[in-house]
């Protein structure tokens, strides 16, 4: 109860303070957001390398968040940046992105000046990235998965590029506490001593925030942070679609300066026999049966509607590699002690070593409290925000072959990254999802099964082998093209200014120290080559998981204890060294105004040769005397209390015909002066659509489970279910929608 009544307060005072200020802003500034939720059935999910985990519901949906930042002139200059719910950017998505924005803006928006960074959840479709190794548990190239995010980018740009208004850029930071230990401690000890001893943690806790006011009103239009912790609240073996404590944080944030997140009256009868007529008329309110309806029906049952006038939060991803929210850290599931230091095992097994969430055993309240961790921080640095940015925008983009860098170290020593390879460590999983029995982290070892299954798909090169020392190769990614190849070789490196801010844009996972040095080093260069326009109060943030992915980047001291990470870091011992090194010559260009940077060889498009295996729906036909949308199950009888949770059942059509963007597959209604209004949807963190496909004789149908749990905000009143979907008959019949709701329940 403090928290809300002082987050309400906090929020007053924004207002109020909106209100009395107008920004001097010299920025035109722009934002915008799309649901990109994608199919929430049969897709296996992007993150954990689970072939059991496929989606089968949605907690909450994803979005695609953008801010368009340009100089007031006419087609000045200007970059976007677009925050995706999704595991990491793609280079194949980032390829098609651009052509389709060329076709709209011609050369407005281009590889060097749009940015694309992934949250990094673990628990939304995957099939969207082109190289095999992040496509195999996919059963290959998923096209459903690739054109939602496509789409979401490009119209979340659309709506950030017509939304361009003058206004006013404000900058603010602040430690988030316990939202993230390092999951990789006794690597992070191989770091030198003396550098170690500059840092209070082992873990980056600062959060960067932008706050954007729009100069006219006065009103703030939206704010985007950058925050290192894991997408992994939620577990391997979940199965609903969720934005994981990053969308959870964002929700929170949107609806906290939104307003309500319902459309339901708050006017209350509270008299005495408020509750017996509230049960007397929901008695009455009887399952519609299924039902046609059209395909925007489920668009005009959702709560928030997305027009381009909403708040824009975006809780956005940093130097993530070794950082877990599983604060309370990780423990052995059959001793219930912590596990082994330096391995992250249970007795040399790594499948019994389980990293535990602040609420422990319930997954979806770790993801809530680690995303309220990063809410709550975020209000306090939106609230607080002075420090308004001022200055040039400015943007470069280099492409590298990454397998064959040379890289000058101290002494002038020469020095090449490898092409990519995989060592047992990653076989061995995380304390977040533990992989395959046989490994273990820190071991360098490979049995002679294992031996034997490598060598059966490629043996390394003796120059591989040589060349990622210490590292073991277990899978040789680099060298392995058939069917088509199975790592990047070609990877961006960007830096986007913003006056004193500047973003460097990564295509992977780097480690708490590792992006450590590569700010320090970034910064570093800029002061010494800027002329004055950068100083020591110079904010530098790093955008993890940006424009393609290329899995992590471990220092080259904690590359030597081979745990998750190092095995991880593709291009072997000197991956950061190079990144360094490329990226002070960026940051040089940046400061001297050097716009001749040769761009470098462009990365491939695979999207011709992408194979899939995973096949559409073949035709849904419920059992005789049945219609979709008919309740299998209805809500119970009687009156429901704040945290209850309640559930309805219905007959269903697989979720994959329509994915319902910006649409909803669950609404809770609310009876308002005799009409039904929606409360709650499948964007709520409280309401859970659970998708149970079934098979036999009489029919392909299955099960759509609502579940809501009453939060302590809603209204006493009368409710409902209603379900949306749709289906075909065959597989090349056109698409029939349906709707049906459920009996009629109080909520006192």
């Amino acid at each position: 109860m403090y928290l809300r009544w002082k987050l309400g307060l906090t929020f007053l005072c924004s207002v109020i303070s909106s209100l009395v200020f107008v920004a001097n802003g010299e920025y035109l500034i722009g934002l915008g957001s799309y649901d990109m939720t994608g199919p929430a059935a049969d897709v296996n999910m992007m993150g954990y390398a689970n072939f059991q985990q496929v989606t089968a519901g949605i907690h909450f949906r994803l979005r695609a968040r953008t801010f368009i930042v340009a100089e007031s002139e006419e087609g000045g200059t200007r970059f976007a940046f677009v925050n995706l719910d999704a595991g990491m950017a793609s280079q194949l998505v980032t390829i098609k992105l651009l052509e389709r924005l060329k076709l709209r803006y011609g050369d407005l928006y281009k590889e060097d000046n749009v940015a694309i960074s992934g949250t990094h959840t673990h628990a939304g479709p995957g099939g969207y990235l082109q190289y095999v190794t992040y496509s195999v548990t996919s059963l290959g190239f998923v096209p459903q998965s690739f054109e939602a995010l496509v789409t979401a980018i490009e119209l979340s740009i659309v709506q950030a590029h017509d939304n361009l208004k003058p206004g006013s850029i404000f900058i603010n930071t602040g430690d988030v506490e316990n939202a993230g230990i390092n999951r990789s401690p006794s690597a992070y000890l191989f770091n030198p001593p003396e550098e170690r001893a500059r840092y209070p943690r082992n873990v980056d806790t600062l959060m960067t925030l932008l706050k954007f006011v729009d100069k006219n009103s006065g009103n703030s239009v939206g704010a985007f942070n950058w925050y290192a912790t894991h997408g992994t609240s939620m577990s391997r073996d979940n199965k609903l679609i969720s934005g994981d404590n990053k969308g959870a944080a964002a929700r929170f944030f949107e609806d906290w300066f939104g307003g309500p997140n319902t459309n339901a009256s708050t006017t209350i009868d509270r008299g005495p026999n408020s509750l017996s007529k509230m049960l007397k008329k929901a008695s009455i309110i009887k399952a519609t049966g299924g039902q046609e309806c059209t395909k925007n029906a489920s668009q005009s049952s959702k709560v928030r509607k997305y027009n381009g006038s909403r708040f824009i939060g975006a809780f956005c991803q940093s130097n993530v590699g070794d950082v877990s929210p599983n604060v309370l850290g990780a423990f052995c599931l059959d001793s219930g002690k912590p596990c082994d230091f330096n391995h992250s095992s249970c007795h040399g097994n790594d499948q019994l070593c389980v990293g535990r969430g602040p609420g422990y055993p319930d997954e979806i309240l770790s993801t809530k409290i680690i995303g309220e961790r990063q809410f709550q921080k975020a209000v306090d640095l939106f609230t607080s925000a002075k420090e308004e940015i001022t200055g040039k925008i400015d943007y470069r983009l280099v492409y590298l072959n990454f397998t064959n860098i040379e890289v000058v170290l101290e002494g002038n020593q020469v020095v090449k990254t490898c092409p990519a390879a995989l060592g047992p460590g990653f076989a061995a999983g995380t304390t977040d999802g533990p992989g395959v029995f046989g490994f273990q982290q820190g071991d360098p070892e490979i049995n002679e099964f294992w031996k034997t299954v490598r060598d059966a798909i490629k043996e390394p090169s003796q120059y591989q082998v040589d060349c990622q020392k210490p590292k073991t190769v277990l899978l040789d990614t680099g060298e392995m093209d058939w069917p088509y190849p199975w790592a990047p070789s070609i990877l961006p490196i960007q830096i986007l200014r913003l006056g004193k801010l500047v973003i460097l844009s990564v295509p992977g996972e780097f480690t708490t120290m590792s992006g450590r040095r590569l700010r320090e080093a970034v910064k570093e260069t800029l002061i010494s080559n800027g002329n004055g326009e950068f100083d020591n109060d110079t904010h530098i943030v790093i955008a993890g998981l940006s424009n393609t992915y290329s899995q992590y980047i471990a220092t080259f001291e904690e590359y030597i204890q081979q745990r998750y990470e190092a095995a991880s870091t593709l291009y072997g011992p000197h991956t950061l060294s190079a990144y360094i090194q490329e990226f002070k010559k960026l940051a040089q260009a940046i400061a001297s105004g050097n716009r001749t940077v040769a761009k470098g060889p462009s990365p491939p498009d695979l999207s011709s040769v992408q194979l899939t295996f995973l096949q559409d729906p073949s035709g849904d036909s419920p059992p005789p005397r049945v219609k979709f949308g008919d309740i299998k199950q209805d809500v119970k009888t009687g009156s429901f209390k704040k945290g209850d949770r309640i559930t309805a059942t219905f007959w269903s059509a697989n979720p994959r015909y329509d994915l319902l963007t910006e649409g909803t597959f669950a609404v809770v209604e609310m009876l308002q002066g005799g009409k039904w209004v929606p409360a709650y949807d499948d964007d709520d963190f409280c309401l859970y659509f659970k998708w149970d496909p079934k098979f036999d004789f009489s029919g392909n149908y299955g099960f759509a489970t609502m579940e809501w749990e009453v939060p302590e905000e809603a209204s006493p009143g009368v409710y409902r279910f209603r379900h949306y979907g749709s289906f075909k008959k065959t597989k090349d019949s056109p698409i029939n929608y349906f709707t049906g709701a459920s009996s009629g329940f109080t909520v006192s």
